[in-house]
């Protein structure tokens, strides 16, 4: 069986986090593992409290699943602050992790900024370096980028720069279009659009989260980063056009729409 590693934080309703990415490997039938970062009180109104988990207890969970059951890939997520993003970045190196897809989860849908300026800092030049894919959304792209994004050609010049600046793919993701969901890879200097439809669904919990941790899943699974990309973009297509709908506010994906 493939294995897949999702590094991130953990969502007690259920939607996004490690708890969005390990429903999304175990419908791709990959074996999830996890490394717990920050414990989040959450549900689909909001974000109530955060406790990151101390550096050092990370790096411990990081060493029994890399000494044990090494993945085939890895999704990183919410990192919480500077340390644990330099421990992240230092075992992912010295175990020579690989398809390692970092989904830089920095600022919200609303453009709340989840994470410091130090935090933003370090990511960009520690773990950013190591990743094989990372997979910005528009405010994301912006703040790393510091250009302002209106459209297609803009988001082909962020994830560009992106691209040069870090020498690693980039997929930008459109979810924050107002037309469409299209998303765009830059990856040696060749641009590369994925297209589909916006779907009529405000439920859209954890969508981030889901699409980076299905790349993995594929990766896990030997697919090239073309196919994984476009397998993880009709999975999450079909998980919204499923109409779930839980919560008083912005609710979770329907992951399980396949089985």
């Amino acid at each position: 069986m493939n294995i897949a590693l999702t590094i991130a934080g953990s969502d007690c309703s259920g939607g996004a986090g490690i708890q969005a990415d390990l429903k999304t490997f175990a419908c791709h039938k990959v074996y999830g593992e996890s490394v717990i970062t920050s414990l989040t009180a959450q549900n689909t109104t909001g974000v109530f409290a955060i406790e990151d988990v101390s550096s050092s207890f990370v790096a411990k969970q990081l060493d029994a699943v890399f000494t044990d059951i090494f993945p085939d890939a890895v999704k990183i997520g919410m990192v919480g602050n500077s340390d644990i993003i330099k421990i992240i970045a230092e075992k992912l190196q010295q175990y020579g992790a690989k398809n390692i897809v970092l989904d830089p989860v920095m600022v919200s849908t609303s453009r709340c900024k989840l994470i410091s300026d130090d935090a933003c800092a370090t990511l960009a030049s520690t773990l950013i370096p190591v990743a094989s894919l990372i997979t910005p959304n528009i405010p994301e792209a912006e703040v790393l980028t510091k250009m302002k994004i209106t459209g297609e050609g803009d988001m082909i010049n962020s994830a560009k720069s992106l691209s040069e600046k870090f020498n690693v793919p980039v997929l930008l993701k459109g979810g924050h279009s107002v037309n469409d969901s299209n998303d765009v890879l830059y990856h040696n200097g060749l641009v590369t659009w994925y297209n589909s439809p916006r779907i009529e669904n405000n439920n859209t919990h954890g969508t981030g989260c889901t699409l980076s941790s299905a790349i993995a899943a594929n990766l896990a699974k030997g697919f090239s980063l073309d196919e994984s990309i476009k397998n993880a973009k009709n999975y999450l297509t079909g998980a919204l056009k499923a109409g779930l709908n839980l919560g008083h506010g912005s609710g979770p994906l329907d992951h399980t729409y396949n089985l």
